[in-house]
């Protein structure tokens, strides 16, 4: 189905909006200075949205509904915990690839935003994400596929930096491929954590 008129420029601003609110931070950010950007009057924004919170809230949701759409996939496909490894980092490259600005505000503003009622659901969404990431952590120490003598709390933490990070510098359509910054990024990660044969 073919989207509205109406529905494209609404996903237009929001990416507008999602590129403001990553370089400016979300409380620097006016109403108007994203109707500038967008190139309209301030008011003519609320044609399509009722407040600031609401573009910033429909900008996270799309961006977690699609990471964790990715997640069950790998985690229902119940692969060996290192093939799960690197389904779940392949999948949050292309969503730093699908949605950089989004990731880089979730990054800086977690903190903020997850202590306000309508933002609460960021919390729940980390909270699920961290333990995703333990048990499988867990599950490869039990099943001797990582070594048992790391902290996988660290490790979480190692990979989840690591990866995310790289939405400070990425950029769409440059030389490697979300996939294949994921398999160089594995290539060092896994070495780090599995057993020797």
């Amino acid at each position: 189905m073919t989207p509205t008129p109406n529905a494209e420029r609404r996903a237009e601003l929001l990416a507008t909006a999602a590129g403001v609110f990553a370089a400016q931070g979300y409380n620097a950010t006016t109403v108007r200075r994203i109707a500038d950007e967008a190139g309209l009057l301030a008011g003519s924004l609320y044609y399509h949205f009722d407040s600031k919170e609401s573009m910033l809230d429909e900008i996270l949701t799309a961006f977690l509904d699609e990471l964790w759409t990715g997640y069950d996939t790998v985690l229902a496909a119940r692969l060996g915990p290192r093939e799960t490894i690197a389904g779940l980092v392949t999948q949050s490259f292309r969503q730093i690839d699908r949605h950089g600005p989004a990731v880089a505000i979730y990054q800086k503003e977690f903190r903020h935003l997850a202590a306000q009622p309508r933002f609460a659901h960021l919390a729940d969404s980390r909270h699920k994400f961290e333990n995703a990431w333990l048990r499988t952590l867990e599950r490869g120490v039990a099943e001797h596929a990582f070594r048992a003598d790391l902290d996988v709390r660290l490790v979480h933490r190692f990979v989840r930096d690591t990866v995310w990070v790289a939405a400070s510098w990425y950029r769409p359509g440059g030389t490697h491929s979300p996939e294949e910054i994921a398999r160089q990024y594995l290539s060092m990660v896994l070495s780090g954590i599995t057993t020797r044969i």
